[in-house]
């Protein structure tokens, strides 16, 4: 028997290798025999870095960044490539998880944090920059993040934009004749982990950022905010963000990044399959595990479940998921190759309850599917 672990982080519970070792732990514990194989994931948010540069494969620095509502943070940076390649990890800088959930404010919150470590990474030398774009408490179309690298965003009083998504309502005119001319001789890959557009009903707005903190009211305004700064991107650097598979990344970030810095961008999870050998890993396998937080439609966006599940499927391996919580009609995610799905907790429990257990239920919840996977073999004539 051949299992291959391939989870993404469950959002401020459990890391992704915390998740693949429960699995691993609870597996075993009613199958030891089994031939384990863990390869932590992640989808270009949270976990990215560790995926990418852990396990020696590189080296991490620590730099000081500016924070969501501009408070100074420690940001860690991946090296790779003896130095020559960059990892940044924009959540080390502007993450949701760095804002107490009362605090949290799309139209206020920044990316200048990301552009200062774009700067450090070019500071240190680095040519090739993989900027993962998750996981992050902004909505501000990566305007922050381009003023860090000098780039000009005015108002019609000739102003410089203050910081959050909500100001992009006030934006006149755009200027790259400031930015910062190493970006020129620099490849820049943006590792998406949704494929959103910018605006829209499935846009960064509406779709998400109720998740950082907007209510209902906020959500509309700051949709009309990323379109009217679309529209200006559009007229002054001739450049179309609005309908960029990816461009709703972040909060309109992977937008940012591709109008201001001409990055290309791509999906988070097959950067992080590449790089980990997750189809190698997958060769003979009898079963493959994945998981995260939630699992709903929107996990179709480029999310980490359903990037094992296809990876698996033309392997022709079975994929079960495991999450805190399952919504919705998961029909199209089956259609990917997702075999089955299982939520964590067995009845009623609080969220503050299962995130605090997440990875006792794990052990649980992987123990029990270790048992009905060897029922079903031993059967087998």
């Amino acid at each position: 028997m051949k299992l291959v672990i391939a989870p993404d982080s469950f959002k401020e519970a459990a890391s992704a290798a915390q998740v693949a070792a429960a699995v691993a732990e609870g597996w075993g514990s009613v199958w030891p025999e089994t031939e384990l194989r863990m390869v932590p994931m992640a989808d270009g948010g949270e976990g990215t870095l560790d995926a990418l540069v852990g396990g020696g494969r590189g080296r991490v620095e620590r730099v000081e960044a500016t924070g969501p509502l501009g408070e100074p943070v420690a940001a860690c940076l991946g090296f790779l490539d003896e130095g020559r390649a960059a990892v940044v990890e924009s959540a080390q800088a502007v993450g949701l998880s760095l804002i107490p959930p009362g605090e949290r404010n799309p139209a206020r919150t920044t990316t200048f944090g990301v552009g200062e470590m774009i700067v450090a990474a070019l500071d240190r030398g680095a040519r090739r920059i993989l900027v993962a774009v998750g996981g992050t408490s902004t909505n501000d179309g990566g305007v922050g993040m381009a003023q860090a690298l000098g780039v000009s965003l005015k108002d019609a009083e000739g102003r410089e934009l203050r910081p959050g998504g909500e100001a992009l309502l006030r934006l006149d005119r755009v200027d790259l004749s400031g930015l910062d001319p190493r970006i020129e001789e620099t490849e820049i890959l943006v590792a998406c982990d949704v494929n959103n557009p910018l605006c829209g009903p499935t846009g960064a707005s509406l779709l998400y950022s109720p998740q950082k903190g907007a209510d209902p009211e906020m959500a509309e305004r700051l949709d009309d905010a990323l379109a009217h700064f679309a529209g200006v991107v559009m007229r002054d650097l001739d450049r179309d963000a609005r309908l960029l598979p990816g461009g709703g990344a972040a909060g309109g970030l992977g937008a940012g990044l591709a109008a201001f810095l001409g990055a290309r961008l791509v999906p988070g999870v097959e950067v992080v399959a590449r790089e980990a050998g997750l189809e190698a890993a997958l060769r003979g396998a009898d079963l493959a595990i994945t998981g995260e937080g939630r699992l709903d439609a929107q996990s179709l966006w480029g999310k980490v479940p359903v990037g094992v599940a296809r990876l698996a499927r033309a392997a022709g391996v079975p994929v079960i998921a495991l999450a805190g919580s399952l919504s919705g009609d998961l029909a199209a995610l089956h259609a990917e190759g997702l075999t089955a799905a299982f939520a964590l907790a067995d009845g009623p429990v609080s969220l503050e309850e299962s995130m605090a257990a997440t990875e006792e239920l794990l052990r649980r919840r992987s123990a029990m599917l270790a048992r009905i996977w060897r029922a079903a073999r031993e059967e087998r004539p």
